[in-house]
Formats: structure tokens, C-alpha cells, sequence
């Protein structure tokens, strides 16, 4: 009796399991590149809000949403752009045409058609040197647009703090690129992560 009862307590005992337990390593980062972040973040989340925002009132009439200033609009605007082409540029930094330059926009490449792999190729038949200079374009405009814009809503940072703030997206950018891409360094070389 007395070894059924080892037997129970050591099968309960090995048989139960601990909380999954998750541990994420954060990267030091400085307090501007924080703030930077969490300003960035904000933007994304009104982005997110403001395309599902309407409104009920009491009497159950679809309100008129909250008028926000001009700057706002171009802001949500510039966000939704970039996430727009976001597959595109997926498919340019694959093809070896576009790289994260380290002053936080998108460095275009010559379009190379060469060794383009199979399940790219419809895609890359598809874009016209003129397109693809249209969509870098666009995305670098919406990016700078961003970055004044996370300026403005920081009252610790100016205009002048625009090279801190290009630096913190080109980090952000090269470290959010997947393997394969093209990411210039801090020193301006071009490596292939």
C-alpha cells in the first residue's frame, strides 16, 4: 500500500505541469526611441479607429464623426498609404530592388528581371520602372510625414531633433526587415540581413 501511494504522488507529481510561462527579451532602448515608438504606435491605433469609427447618437441617427485638423488627416492618410503598398514593398525588398536606407525611407535599387524567382515573376513582369518610382515615392512621402508628425505630438522634441527621430525609424525599420533584405548601416553600407 505504502508504494501505491509513492506511485500516486510521484505520477501527480510529475504529470503536473507549470504555467506556460513567456519571456521576452526587450532591447535597451533610449528613452527618445520610446517615445518615438510609443508616438508611432498611437498613430497606427488612430488609423485603426479612425476607419471603424460611426456613430450612434441617442435618438439612434448615424452622427457626423469628430472633425480633426488637416495635419491629422494627412497623417492617417500617410499611414494607410504605406500600409497600402505594404505587399509591394515585400515583393521589391525580395526581388533585391528597394532596401531600408539608414535615414528611415526606402532606398530604390536598379530593377534587375534576372534569376527573378518563380512565384515573383507575374509581380515583376507586372511593374513598370515608372510604377515602381510612383510607389517608392509615395511610401517615402508618407514616411516623412509620420516622422514630423511624431515630432509634433512629442513636446520634447523640434524639427531640429529630425535626424535623432530618421535615425530611430531606420533602426526601427532595419530591425523589423526579414532575412534577405537590403539595410544600410549607420556608416552608410549596404548589407543584406
Amino acid at each position: 500500500m505504502k508504494y501505491f501511494f509513492l506511485f500516486i504522488t510521484a505520477t501527480l507529481f510529475f504529470s503536473c505541469t507549470l504555467a506556460d510561462v513567456k519571456v521576452e527579451v526587450l532591447s535597451e532602448r533610449t528613452a527618445l526611441e520610446n517615445q518615438v515608438l510609443g508616438s508611432y504606435n498611437s498613430l497606427d491605433a488612430q488609423m485603426l479607429l479612425s476607419a471603424s469609427v460611426r456613430a450612434v447618437d441617442t435618438s439612434g441617427k448615424i452622427a457626423r464623426p469628430p472633425e480633426h485638423s488637416r495635419e491629422y488627416k494627412d497623417t492617417i492618410g500617410a499611414m494607410q498609404t504605406i500600409d497600402f503598398h505594404e505587399d509591394d514593398l515585400d515583393r521589391f525588398k525580395r526581388l533585391g530592388w528597394a532596401g531600408e536606407n539608414n535615414q528611415g525611407l526606402i532606398e530604390p535599387f536598379p530593377i534587375d528581371r534576372t534569376d527573378v524567382p518563380e512565384q515573383l515573376s507575374s509581380f515583376a513582369d507586372r511593374y513598370t520602372t515608372q510604377e515602381f518610382t510612383y510607389v517608392i515615392s509615395k511610401i517615402n512621402e508618407s514616411r516623412k510625414k509620420i516622422m514630423m508628425q511624431v515630432i509634433y505630438m512629442n513636446e520634447n522634441l523640434d524639427e531640429v531633433d529630425l535626424p535623432e527621430v530618421r535615425r530611430i525609424f531606420a533602426k526601427i525599420n532595419a530591425d523589423e526587415a526579414l532575412a534577405g533584405d537590403k539595410v544600410q548601416d549607420e556608416t552608410g553600407n549596404w548589407v543584406t540581413k
